[in-house]
């Protein structure tokens, strides 16, 4: 079952204007219960340890989901959604190929950096999904985002290198999601070099995929002196 669906479960029978009431304010609770969610992670947290960390009672989030399932991928969805955007800016502001290049390596160093916690929360959420069936549909659903977002900042090289993606969108994505995850784990064990290293690799791997275009040699104009005429 997925949020939407246990979203419409909850509200059956409920007229619009509450229903639309009612999702803005998981939203809300699921916005601001995320700090709480990626310092705890899956298995350390219950509604009720969520609200012993957070400022909401445990009746509060009880009425607006229904266990820690619903609550964990309310907050992990609108967080990769917001996410998705970042990297979409990145895109439409690059004209060149360099331009394009740092500002992806950019984004990807700043969100390592910046919400490394609650990318730790998504990766936990991931890896439940192997075993919580609760999880998957939602899981997949968000994975399916990440990998378009991905491969719009890869079709995006390809247009501007004149050269084609040698790899299909999910082996991409598998390509760039593996970087990241290894860097964030060098990065919560203190490693100092991790997101230096994360974008020397990132860029290598595009330059394999994507060669940068070569800029056209310069043609030197060089001027030629008519010949004289012989003298009368």
């Amino acid at each position: 079952m997925t949020t939407h669906q246990r979203v419409s479960k909850h509200t059956a029978r409920v007229p619009k204007a509450r229903v639309d009431k009612f999702s803005e304010r998981r939203a809300e609770l699921g916005e601001a219960a995320l700090t709480t969610l990626a310092a705890l992670g899956y298995a350390r947290t219950s509604l009720r340890e969520i609200a012993q960390n957070s400022e909401f009672s445990h009746g509060v989030l009880h009425y607006y989901f229904s266990d820690k399932v619903d609550l964990i991928i309310c907050s992990v969805k609108q967080y990769k959604a917001r996410c998705v955007t970042r990297y979409d800016h990145a895109v439409e502001g690059a004209t060149t190929y360099d331009e394009l290049m740092e500002g992806f390596l950019q984004s990807l160093g700043d969100t390592l950096r910046d919400e490394g916690h609650v990318h730790r929360l998504w990766y936990d959420l991931r890896s439940q999904a192997l075993f919580e069936e609760a999880f998957r549909a939602d899981v997949v659903q968000i994975d399916k985002s990440l990998e378009d977002m991905i491969w719009r900042i890869m079709s995006r090289f390809a247009e501007l290198s004149g050269a084609p993606s040698g790899m299909p969108p999910s082996a991409t994505y598998a390509l760039f999601d593996g970087l990241f995850q290894q860097a964030l784990l060098k990065h919560l064990s203190g490693d100092a070099t991790a997101i230096d290293a994360m974008k020397t690799d990132v860029r290598q791997a595009i330059s394999r995929l994507f060669a940068a275009p070569v800029a056209a040699p310069t043609t030197l104009v060089t001027s030629v002196k008519a010949p004289r005429k012989p003298r009368a």
